[in-house]
Order: C-alpha cells, then structure tokens, then sequence
C-alpha cells in the first residue's frame, strides 16, 4: 500500500500538472520561457518579503511574482534588450532573496527546498493551497482561452476581433505568477520553468489541435510526477529534480513523433 507521504506527494504533483500543462501551453507558443524564469526566481524573494512582514508564504510568493511578472512585461514593451535585462532582473530576486532570508530571525528555512522544492513534505493544508491555485488558473484559461488563443496566434485579428493582446497578456501574467505561488513547494524555484516547458513541448509532438495539445501537456505532466516520484523513491534521489528528469525523458521519447508528423 502507498505510504501517506507518497500519496500527498502525487496529489500535490497532479494538482501543479492541472496549472502547468494549459499554461504551459501558452509559454511555448508566445515564447515565453524567459518570463517564466524570470517569475520563478523571485518567488524566493517573495518567500522573504512574506518572512520579513509575518506574511503567510504563499502571498508573498504571489505579490512578488505578479511585480516581477509586470516588470518584465513593461520593460518588454518599452524595447529594452530582454535577455540582459531578464538576467540582471532573475537573478538580482534570487541572489537578494537569499540574502534577506539569511537575515530573519527565529525562522529555519531550507534553502534547498525552495531551489529545488520539497514535495514530500507537503501536507494536507498544502494541498488545499495547490488545488485552490490550480482550480483559479484552470478557469481562468478556459474563461479566456478563445481570446489568449487568438492574442497569441495573431495579434492583429485578436485587435480587429476587439480582443486586447495586453490584456490577455495580464491576464496570462496574473496565471503565471499564481503558479508559481502554488509550484515553489513542489518542485523549487529553479525547476518551476522546467514543469512549464517541458510537457508543452512534449505534448506539441502529440496533438493536432491547441486543445489536445493542452490535454496532453496535463497527462504528461502527470506521468512525468508519477515517475519523478517511484525513480526517487526507488533510487533514493533529489525528488524535484528526479520530476523534471522524468519530464525530460519524456520530451526525448517525443522528438523522434514530431519529426514524424512532419
């Protein structure tokens, strides 16, 4: 029988697929990974902003990942040069994040949980956290997906059609920085762009349609947790990592079908 522990490990994992994979979706369309990454670092830095002011984590997460969701998004419109401007913004959250947590007195954190997440350790109120996050990004997708769908695949019909690009670019702002909130307990920081990308991109060489393509980016999503979960358990290693390492042996399997459909 599977130990409670495990059990609480899958439904948090299964809970993160639910938000990653349509999102994800989105990530690699617009080509998105480096707001992703961007986003994800300054969830540490959220987790010490909510420490420093006796917040509950998950907010601090999510107020922080929103601002630094909306600066890049306003730096990108402005024409800055993006990739300097992404690696001073990601890695200046993480390294001051960091720091600050180091400073607050009378709380243990581990470090490596919030690199590389702690699922193990989640517990039952951690999952009505993930499952209630994961609920708001799913229907917010749905809610908005013929307008998101159409912002990403022409801008210019999506104008035309009364659809705002910037809008929708908010809005998939508001749904990333959520995830995020929702995904630093599970898999850390620093593999949260990983969850994203990696059952999208698996899924591209499976679909036809967007849908399916968001579909399967759950599913994989799924199986690559399922199978994080048994290779840590039965090896003995890191298990936010030993995830993403499933999902990336997953998008292996997948490349020899892309070029197939091709």
């Amino acid at each position: 029988m599977i130990d409670d522990f495990l059990l609480r490990a899958l439904l948090a994992g299964i809970g993160l697929a639910i938000a990653t994979g349509p999102l994800g979706c989105f990530v690699v369309w617009r080509r998105m990974a480096y707001f992703g990454d961007a986003t994800a670092h300054a969830a540490v830095l959220g987790v010490a902003f909510a420490l420093i002011l006796g917040l509950p984590l998950t907010f601090g997460t999510l107020l922080i990942a929103l601002a630094m969701g909306l600066a890049v998004s306003a730096l990108s419109a402005r024409g800055h040069a993006m990739d300097t401007t992404l690696g001073v913004l990601a890695h200046s959250a993480l390294a001051i994040g960091l720091v600050a947590i180091s400073f607050v007195q009378g709380v243990r954190i581990d470090v490596s949980s919030l690199l590389f997440g702690d699922i193990l350790a989640v517990g039952s109120n951690d999952l009505m956290v993930i499952y209630t996050g994961a609920s708001l990004v799913l229907a917010l997708l749905v809610w908005r997906w013929q307008s998101l769908l159409t912002s990403t695949l022409n801008p210019e019909l999506a104008v035309a059609a009364g659809i705002s690009p910037k809008r929708e670019q908010l809005l998939l702002t508001l749904a990333l920085a959520l995830t995020v909130a929702i995904a630093i307990k599970v898999v850390g920081a620093l593999l949260i762009s990983a969850m994203l990308l990696l059952p999208s991109a698996s899924a591209r060489s499976l679909s036809r349609t967007p849908e399916a393509m968001a579909l399967w980016a759950v599913l994989i999503g799924v199986l690559a947790v399922f199978g994080g979960l048994m290779g840590s358990y039965w090896f003995d290693t890191p298990t936010g990592p030993s995830i993403v390492a499933a999902a990336a042996l997953i998008f292996t399997v997948s490349l020899p079908l892309r070029k197939l459909a091709q």
